[in-house]
Order: structure tokens, then C-alpha cells, then sequence
């Protein structure tokens, strides 16, 4: 079982990292290969909206996307971790979804598939944190998401959605969710198991 892991905060021991560790580990423990991406590692332009992708369904911007773009279509299981800002997921994130254009140009245009109609090929975990504690903190980013996966073939199998938390290591007042993310990355590879053998 391969698990890729995206990683989408600027900050590097954030509370979303210690989250997203805690996943993975989780995963790996339950015998997935687990890969891991650090988004602000990369060098990614956003989309330029030039639909060079319209030839074979594959951006044509040359840059560390194209990696990624291999590890999305190969990859059986997600999970992604972005922390809230301004009430959506990060820059970092942002770009590569909008990168994933080319996902989209390929699904639907390409491959002329129609929306609503077949399965999701596998499952996927997204992790969240935001500072505030808003009713509607998460309403936005959870449907950007929904439809990010959607273009992946990817079920939002779960989220794990923790408010209130803001500096660094603010997490650790909270093992319970730490808890909860390392046993959401085991049974993710659990439900991505019995997918494939639906």
C-alpha cells in the first residue's frame, strides 16, 4: 500500500506538521509505504492558465509539479495536511491544486468522463487546523478540497478539523487529537485496502 503525504504549511514544526506526523506514523505502522511531500520545499509556479495541457492532459510548465503529478495518479491512498488561512488552505496548497488543472483538463475534457458517475479510486485523509474557532472556519476549504480530491479520484475518506490552535506546539495541550491522527493514518490504510478489493 502507498501512501503519499503532502505537507502544506510554510511552517516547518507547525501544529499541522506535529498532526500530519502523527498520521504517517500511524499509516506506516499498519504497513503502508508512506512518501512524503513538503510543499514549501518545492519550486512550483501557479497555473498560468496557457491550457498546454490540453494536448495529453499534462501541464507543460517545467518545474517540481511534474514530480507530483506522477506521485498523485500512482499513489492508492492521500492524505493532505494545510493549515487555514483567510478561511482556505495555504499558498503552498493552493498552487499545487491549481496545478492539478491539467488532472481536471484530462478527466474531462480528455477522457471525456462524466461528473457524478463511477467510483473514487481511493481514499484520502485531510488534516486542518485554524487559529480561530469559527463555525464556518472549515466550510470553504472543505469543499475546495472535495473537489481537489474529485479530480484525483480520490474519496474525502476523513477530516480532522482541530480550531483554537495557533503557535507552535499549541497541539501538544491536545493529545487527544494527536491520538486521533495517528489512528485515522492507520485506518486509512485499512479502508484503502478494502477498496482495492471491492
Amino acid at each position: 500500500m502507498h501512501i503519499l503525504s503532502i505537507y502544506g504549511s510554510p511552517r516547518r514544526k507547525g501544529n499541522t506538521s506535529l498532526l500530519l506526523k502523527e498520521a504517517v506514523q500511524g499509516a506506516s505502522e499498519a504497513g503502508a509505504d508512506v512518501e512524503e511531500v513538503v510543499l514549501r520545499d518545492l519550486k512550483m509556479s501557479p497555473c498560468l492558465e496557457i491550457y498546454g495541457c490540453k494536448k495529453n492532459g499534462r501541464c507543460v510548465i517545467q518545474d517540481d509539479f511534474q514530480s507530483i503529478y506522477d506521485k498523485l495518479l500512482s499513489c492508492q491512498g492521500l492524505i493532505l495536511a494545510s493549515p487555514i488561512f483567510f478561511y482556505t488552505v495555504s499558498a503552498h496548497t493552493k498552487i499545487l491544486m491549481d496545478r492539478c488543472q491539467s488532472l481536471w483538463v484530462k478527466r474531462y475534457w480528455l477522457e471525456r468522463a462524466v461528473r457524478g458517475q463511477g467510483e473514487p479510486r481511493r481514499k484520502g485523509l485531510f488534516i486542518s487546523v485554524g487559529a480561530t474557532k469559527g463555525k464556518k472556519l472549515f466550510d470553504g476549504t472543505l469543499l475546495t478540497v472535495r473537489y481537489f480530491f474529485d479530480v484525483l479520484e480520490v474519496q474525502l475518506w476523513r477530516s480532522l478539523l482541530y480550531r483554537g490552535l495557533d503557535f507552535e506546539g499549541d497541539v501538544l495541550k491536545h493529545p487527544e487529537y494527536l491520538q486521533e491522527a495517528y489512528q485515522a493514518g492507520k485506518e486509512l490504510v485499512q479502508a484503502s485496502e478494502d477498496l482495492k478489493h471491492q
